[in-house]
C-alpha cells in the first residue's frame, strides 16, 4: 500500500514541481510512529542491508544506461569529482559542523563525510523526469560521478567511524590509503569482469525470453556481493559491470533494460520508504536551524569550490561547472551513510542520522526546484535529437 500510495505522491509531487524522491520519504516518514500509520521500525541493521541492495540495483540501472563512448569521455572528470572532490566538500562540510555545532574536529568531519557525496538515485531522477535534454558530457559527467562517488563517501565515513571507536586508525595513515586503493581497484576489475561474464553466460545458453533480465539481475547483484566479499567496493562493481554489459551489444538489451528500470524504481521506493519509516519526525526539529545552515555551506561554498577546483583547467566552460556546482544533490545515500555510526555504536549516533536526513530534505527542496531554471539560464538544454523517420 505504502508503495502504491508514493507512486501517485510522486506524480503529484513532479506536477507542482518538487523532487519525487522527497514525496516518497514523506510517505515513510508519514506512515511511521508519529503518524497515522503508528508503524514502528527501529531495525537500523535491516534498514542498512535493504538499503545497500537497493543501491546496488539502482547503481546497476544507471550503468545499463551509460553509453562506453559518453563514460570514456567523462569518465576523467568525473573520477576527479568522485573522489579528491568528495574529499574536499567533506572537510569544507565537516569544518563548519565542528564550528557550528561545537563539536571535535573528527565529529565534524563525520558529518562532512556522510554528506559529501551526491546521490545517483536522485541525479538520474531529477535529470531525466521531465524529459530535458542537456548537453551530453555534462549529464554524463553528473551521473557517473554519482555512480561512482559513494565508494569514497563510505571510505571516509567508516574511517572516522573508526577513528571514533578505536582512537586510531590501524596501520596509519598509510594502511588507510592502501586499504581504500584496494576497494577501488577491486570494484573496478570485478566489475568489468562481471560484466564480460554476463556477456559470455548468455550468449551460451538459452533461455525463456523473460528469464534473460532475472539472470542479468542477478548476476549484476551477485557481482556486487562478490566484490564486497573480497574486500572490495561492490557499489563500484555493480555500477562498472553494468556499463560493461550494457555496451556489448546483446541483442535482448532493450528488454533487459526496460526490466531493470521498472526494478531500479521498486528499489527506490523501498530504500526511500525504509528511511522514511525510520525517521521520527518529532525530533527532527531541534536540527532544523543547523541542518538548514550546514546545507546552504554545503550548496554554495564545500561543493562549488570542490567543483571548480577538479575541474580547474578542463573544458568545461563557467555555465557547465556552475551547473555541475549546483546539481550536488543529496538523496538516500547520506541518510543510509548515517546508519553507519549508529550501527558502530558511535556515541550519540542517532543525532548524525537526524542531521543527515534534514540536511536532505533541505538539499531536495533547495536545489530540486531549480535545476530546470537553472540549466535554462545557463544555455545548456539541447534540443531532442529527432528520431529516425520509418521507410
Amino acid at each position: 500500500f505504502l508503495m502504491l500510495l508514493s507512486v501517485f505522491a510522486g506524480q503529484l509531487s513532479t506536477r507542482l514541481g518538487a523532487p519525487v524522491l522527497l514525496a516518497f520519504l514523506g510517505v515513510g516518514a508519514f506512515f511511521g510512529e508519529d503518524g497515522p500509520g503508528g508503524i514502528v521500525f527501529n531495525d537500523k541493521s535491516t534498514a542498512f542491508l535493504i538499503c545497500s541492495v537497493a543501491l546496488a540495483v539502482v547503481l546497476f540501472d544507471g550503468g545499463l544506461r551509460t553509453h562506453m563512448k559518453v563514460f570514456k569521455r567523462s569518465l576523467k572528470p568525473a573520477l576527479v569529482l568522485s573522489t579528491v572532490g568528495v574529499l574536499i566538500t567533506a572537510v569544507v562540510a565537516g569544518l563548519f559542523t565542528s564550528y557550528l555545532l561545537h563539536l571535535p574536529i573528527l565529529q565534524g568531519m563525520l558529518v562532512g563525510s556522510i554528506i559529501a557525496s551526491t546521490d545517483a538515485a536522485a541525479v538520474f531522477l531529477l535529470l531525466h523526469q521531465r524529459g530535458i535534454h542537456l548537453k551530453e558530457h555534462v549529464s554524463a559527467t553528473l551521473e557517473i560521478e554519482s555512480s561512482i562517488n559513494d565508494p569514497m563517501a563510505l571510505f571516509l565515513t567508516l574511517t572516522c567511524v573508526n577513528l571514533l571507536t578505536a582512537g586510531q586508525a590501524e596501520g596509519g595513515a598509510v594502511a588507510i590509503i592502501s586499504l581504500f586503493l584496494k576497494q577501488m581497484g577491486l570494484g573496478a576489475v570485478i566489475g568489468y569482469a562481471g560484466g564480460v561474464w554476463m556477456t559470455h553466460l548468455l550468449r551460451l545458453v538459452k533461455l525463456d525470453v523473460g528469464l534473460y533480465p532475472v539472470v542479468i539481475l542477478a548476476s549484476g547483484l551477485f557481482v556486487f556481493a562478490g566484490a564486497d566479499v573480497v574486500g572490495g567496493s561492490g557499489f563500484l562493481a555493480v555500477y562498472i559491470a553494468g556499463v560493461t554489459f550494457a555496451n556489448s551489444g546483446f541483442p535482448k538489451l532493450t528488454l533487459i533494460k526496460q526490466f531493470n528500470d521498472g526494478v531500479a524504481w521498486i528499489a527506490q521506493l523501498v530504500m526511500l520508504l525504509t528511511l522514511g519509516l525510520l525517521v521520527t519526525p518529532s525530533t527532527l526539529g531541534a536540527y532544523a536551524i543547523p541542518a538548514l545552515l550546514i546545507a546552504i555551506v554545503l550548496t554554495l561554498v564545500a561543493r562549488p569550490l570542490a567543483v571548480w577546483l577538479c575541474l580547474s583547467g578542463s573544458r568545461y566552460a563557467w555555465q557547465e561547472k556552475t551547473f555541475i556546482s549546483w546539481v550536488g544533490l543529496r538523496g538516500a545515500i547520506p541518510i543510509y551513510l548515517a546508519l553507519v555510526p549508529a550501527l558502530s555504536h558511535v556515541e550519540e549516533g542517532q543525532h548524525y542520522f537526524n542531521i543527515a536526513f534534514m540536511i536532505v530534505v533541505v538539499s531536495l527542496l533547495l536545489q530540486g526546484w531549480t535545476i530546470n531554471p537553472l540549466a535554462r539560464w545557463l544555455g545548456l538544454i539541447e534540443p531532442p535529437k529527432p528520431k529516425a523517420e520509418k521507410p
